[in-house]
């Protein structure tokens, strides 16, 4: 079942403060959309939400909190876009992630039902709720979500929170379908998430060594656009995988590289070396405190199979990617622009 726009549609979108809900923020203002943006309180990330848009001040998992969110004026819909969660690099259980990414989502489900003006859910979910498969084989989507098959915190909390909303989908009524974006990339990352930085440490020559592995990266806009088609076309209990080509980290320094000038990373550490190095890195860690530059899970995230079959979301959502090297560009001229990154005049 599609969705047809009402013109009194109001976008209710949580996570509007972080890289993909701002973009998606943005994207909804620009073609004249009405959108309400939940934001934790005080967060001064607020600031980079577009004017345009009513910013509302609510924790996902705090319940009452949330109900001024989905409070609906008379004559109007909502379309409520689940984005906001807790990203973890880290594969150890975190109490605060399950209570915001699964609560969170469960508190989101109830306001949905309870909510006569909610017409629609769109749940922002992750490609790592999806088991891996062996080498050589693409990644599909599946209808049914086992927290026991994905490694990590995250991944066991975004599988959780997906069959949370299907459930709710086949016992309760709910009309929701699911979108499971890839690695992030692109400009507005104001946060300056892990592959900013590390494009960052490319450009200004302060990454010493690669790893021998690949990762499968998706423009922020492009996956913006996924998830307001899957709010238009998305089918009512359906999952959509929004992803990419997967790309080397080799390749992807390279790309970095040509653009931006910088110093070439010409050491890739094969995978057994940099497990050895990760591992080592997170002793040390342990004993000063500081965030390890390299992790055992991180290396873990580059050496899996990282091929994903976006088609469905290509055919039904009309979802499509831009290359690498075209986002690569926006973010190296978006960084300058934003001061973030300094260049020798």
């Amino acid at each position: 079942m599609t969705t047809q726009m009402n013109p009194n549609t109001i976008f209710l979108v949580t996570g509007a403060a972080g890289f993909l809900g701002g973009t998606v923020c943005r994207q909804l203002v620009e073609e004249g959309r009405k959108v309400r943006a939940l934001v934790l309180p005080n967060d001064p990330a607020s600031k980079f939400i577009p004017e345009e848009a009513e910013v509302v001040e609510g924790n996902l998992a705090d319940l009452e909190s949330l109900k001024p969110f989905f409070d609906i004026p008379e004559g109007e819909e909502a379309i409520v876009l689940h984005i906001g969660s807790i990203v973890t690099t880290t594969p150890e259980f975190n109490q605060k992630v399950i209570d915001v990414n699964v609560g969170g989502t469960k508190n989101i489900i109830e306001l949905c039902l309870s909510t006569p003006g909610v017409k629609k859910l769109v749940y922002c979910s992750s490609t790592g709720a999806i088991p891996e498969m062996p080498e050589g084989t693409a990644i599909r989507e599946i209808d049914y979500f086992d927290e026991t098959k994905v490694p990590g915190c995250y991944a066991q909390s975004k599988a959780l929170a997906t069959q949370e909303v299907l459930d709710a989908v086949h016992h309760r009524g709910l009309n929701a379908c699911v979108v499971h974006p890839s690695g992030i990339m692109g400009p507005g990352d104001y946060a300056v998430g892990d592959i900013t930085r590390n494009l960052i440490q490319i450009i200004n020559g302060e990454l010493p060594a690669g790893i021998d592995g690949d990762f499968n990266l998706c423009d922020v806009r492009d996956l913006a656009q996924g998830v307001i088609g899957a709010a238009e076309k998305g089918r009512c209990g359906e999952c959509y995988i929004l992803a990419n080509e997967p790309v080397t980290f080799k390749e992807f320094c390279r790309m970095i590289t040509d653009e931006s000038g910088g110093k070439k990373v010409s050491v890739f550490l094969p995978i057994f070396a940099a497990n050895i190095m990760g591992a080592a890195m997170e002793m040390k860690a342990k004993r000063t405190g500081e965030k390890p530059v390299m992790t055992t899970f991180g290396v873990y995230s580059m050496a899996r199979n990282n091929c994903f079959d976006s088609s469905k979301a290509k055919e039904e959502l009309g979802y499509s990617t831009r290359p690498y090297e075209e986002t690569i560009k926006d973010m190296i001229s978006w960084l300058i622009e934003e001061g973030i990154l300094k260049v020798e005049s």
